[in-house]
């Protein structure tokens, strides 16, 4: 008997889908450029070729470009899995040491971060963040979690749980 549900069983915890991050030349998408400028800089800061550490240079302008649009603090050096999804990316904040699964759906006003003297959060695959959520402090959000608008979170989730509320608590789904 599986414990996932049809939603889970169509978008992977594992293999990201980068097509969720891809999109069409000249279209005005704040927030699919602002991936993108995350991850030609991760591209070629990582290369030897010296023109393309010129460009990793010219990546951070167009970062920078795109922060202020989208109003989000991402920083380039960000551990984002593929196929990040950012309907509204105003306001969002992730530290630079939390880890974000693949295919993740994070809403406006989400804050990633640590308390004084933890390490950052972890957060597993197919992870979906309502709107003005906050996961502070050393916590593992497990694969095809949900957690809701507003939610502060400052402990575990397990795999496939939804967790609302200040502080989050989980909730059984019926």
């Amino acid at each position: 008997m599986s414990t996932t549900t049809p939603q889970q069983d169509m978008v992977s915890a594992e293999i990201p889908d980068w097509s969720r991050e891809q999109k069409t030349f000249l279209s005005w998408d704040p927030a699919r450029s602002l991936l993108a400028s995350i991850r030609h800089y991760q591209r070629y800061a990582a290369s030897r070729n010296p023109l393309f550490k010129l460009m990793s240079k010219v990546m951070v302008l167009r970062h920078r470009f795109w922060s202020v649009v989208t109003g989000a603090d991402i920083p380039l050096t960000s551990k984002l899995g593929g196929g990040l999804l950012l309907p509204h990316p105003n306001g969002i904040v992730i530290h630079p040491d939390a880890i974000i699964g693949p295919n993740c759906l994070i809403f406006q006003q989400v804050t990633i971060g640590m308390r004084a003297g933890s390490p950052p959060p972890r957060i597993g695959g197919h992870v979906d963040i309502g709107a003005g959520a906050k996961i502070l402090g050393n916590v593992t959000i497990g694969n095809h979690a949900c957690i809701g608008a507003n939610a502060v979170v400052l402990k575990h989730i397990p795999a496939g749980k939804s967790a609302v509320g200040i502080p989050a608590k989980m909730i059984d789904e019926t």
